[in-house]
């Protein structure tokens, strides 16, 4: 029975937050550029479900990509006290912190092949500065050279995404509650996330342009598959010259700019309303107190005035 090839790796929470804390236990220790370790999971109908993972002691020369170091033992007793907790969970790859492959990348990868068939390699970026998934699969392939020389072993990448269930999404939240600002709306939020999402598509196309003009420069040799999605990508684009769309898209906007319009107009009314109400509340107030501070005193007044009459005709009385 032939196995699915992996189209889709999906990478759990859990084993971002080991990575991050991995790489930031050894950078304040040692000069080591990147850490590696192993990943833990499940595969299902052409998905790699990567959900957990765990260090390996590593080492490497940064000059000679040829000398490096990875503790066979420890990997060893480490899976096999994994397997007594969650026997489910197997060996699925290896990743490590790049942020780029390396040259020993598949050397490496032969020798978790050792534990998993098909290695996948899963390069998790500690430090992204670019916009996007931190987050890079790729899978060692046979490529073949048309000049007839032997096979050698590549990388070839492969879909990847961020996924969680339901107990890691509560997790995830509680975490995020310490960074997120609650004091801003949710129309805020909101227009962030859309200025993110423009940024990343703005990064996405900019490397597209580069490299559709290193290829007609011939600076890079064509690669079909790629301008074969690219073709596809713009034959999905809308066509704006069609005087129908433009109209639509002009009637759409001008709703959506009348309900902004309109919702300031009544937040505006409603703010007035409110100041109104305050400032007529605080003059009745104001009324009652003066009232009440009028009333007390012609009170005080005609106690005083009894008083004094009474002394008065008690003073009469003593006389006569």
């Amino acid at each position: 029975m032939s196995i699915q090839p992996i189209e889709t790796v999906v990478v759990h929470p859990l084993v971002l937050l080991s990575v991050v804390d991995h790489y930031n236990r050894i950078d304040k220790v040692s000069s080591q550029k990147r850490v590696v370790g192993i990943l833990l999971g499940s595969r299902r109908k052409g998905v790699l479900d990567v959900s957990n993972s765990f260090a390996v002691p590593f080492d490497e020369d940064d000059k000679d990509p040829d000398v490096y170091f990875l503790d066979h033992d420890y990997l060893e007793s480490m899976y096999t006290m994994f397997k007594k907790v969650n026997a489910k969970e197997k060996i699925v790859g290896w990743y490590h912190t790049g942020p780029k492959l390396h040259p020993n990348d598949i050397k490496i990868n032969e020798i978790i092949k050792n534990y998993c068939n098909d290695s996948v390699l899963v390069i998790i970026d500690a430090k992204p500065k670019d916009l996007g998934l931190p987050t890079d699969a790729y899978i060692a392939v046979e490529e073949v050279h048309d000049d007839g020389t032997p096979t050698t072993r590549t990388f070839d990448h492969v879909k990847s995404e961020i996924g969680a269930e339901e107990a890691e999404e509560v997790g995830v939240e509680h975490l995020l509650r310490d960074i997120k600002d609650t004091t801003v709306g949710t129309l805020s939020q909101h227009l962030t996330t859309q200025v993110v999402a423009l940024k990343s598509l703005q990064s996405k196309l900019h490397d597209i342009s580069v490299y559709l003009t290193q290829v007609s420069d011939g600076k890079l040799p064509v690669n079909h598959p790629i301008i074969y999605q690219l073709q596809d990508v713009f034959n999905l684009l809308p066509n704006l010259n069609v005087p129908d769309l433009m109209k639509a898209f002009t009637v759409k906007t001008n709703d959506q700019n009348l309900v902004m319009y309109t919702a300031s107009i009544i937040r505006a009314v409603i703010a007035l309303h409110s100041l109104i109400n305050n400032k007529t509340t605080n003059r009745a107030a104001e009324k009652e107190g003066s009232k009440k501070v009028e009333v007390e005193k012609e009170d005080k007044d005609e106690k005083e005035k009894d008083t004094k009459e009474k002394e008065d005709s008690n003073k009469k009385e003593v006389k006569s």
